[in-house]
């Protein structure tokens, strides 16, 4: 039997020179930085977000040690 599903792609724009994941708001970006600390195992709040400068909506970042 064949299925008419299709796999979830998320929407993703170009900053600088890497394919990002957007998210429709500040939230929404807040929840999934917080979901894949616990998937892949990192330190709380080692991502942030913020929002993109061309577009309306936000990336995830990793937090840099200084």
């Amino acid at each position: 039997m064949k299925s008419n599903f299709k796999p979830y792609e998320p929407e993703k724009c170009w900053v600088g020179e890497t394919h990002k994941i957007c998210y429709p708001d500040k939230e929404t970006a807040e929840m999934s930085a917080r979901l894949t600390e616990a998937e892949h195992e990192l330190k709380p709040n080692s991502l942030s977000v913020y929002k993109c400068e061309y577009g309306d909506h936000w990336h995830l970042a990793h937090n840099q040690k200084k």
